[in-house]
């Protein structure tokens, strides 16, 4: 089941004395969350006055925060995205529509698992499987990820020796 909202980051601190909140992105580029008209901060909507990218954080002006005591109530809050307000290439999938998805092993047709997590490395993303076996399955296409399907929510993959976690 594809997600509705996708969470980009935090709200981490207030910004100055006149109610800009710093965002911390969590697995995002700032300048992509930077781009957004509208997020959901706790769960509500809200439609952003302004946002820039300072260092490597998102600094938003919101409606009804004008000043330091206003931010920081905001402080800790989760912020997130309507997965339907973003385009992504074909074959990109964010890690909220992948986790819990079954596993088919490509050789054998069977289910090997579902995903638990995508584990973010800096060569690629992993996804960890489990089932009978735990299996950390690199998220490179075309060697070990043949194919992912959403609406099926299945990803087929060829497994190699090695990848569960019972095997040298």
């Amino acid at each position: 089941m594809r997600p509705e909202y996708i969470p980009v980051g935090q709200i981490v601190n207030a910004h100055g004395i006149k109610g800009e909140v710093k965002l911390n992105p969590m697995g995002f580029d700032p300048e992509f969350i930077a781009e957004f008209d509208t997020l959901y901060i706790g769960g509500k909507k809200v439609d952003v006055k302004q946002s820039r990218v300072h260092k490597s954080v998102v600094l938003l002006t919101l409606p009804g925060v004008e000043d330091m005591d206003a931010a920081l109530a905001l402080k800790g809050k989760g912020v997130s995205i309507r997965r339907e307000d973003v385009e992504v290439p074909e074959g990109y999938y964010f890690d909220e529509e992948i986790e819990e998805l079954t596993v088919v092993d490509c050789a054998t047709g069977e289910s090997i698992g579902k995903v638990d997590k995508v584990l973010t490395y800096p060569a690629h993303k992993i996804y960890q499987v489990k089932g009978e076996k735990e299996y950390l399955i690199p998220a490179v296409p075309g060697v070990f990820i043949e194919s992912v399907d959403l609406d099926a929510d299945t990803v087929h993959v060829h497994l190699m020796k090695g990848l569960a976690s019972d095997e040298n």
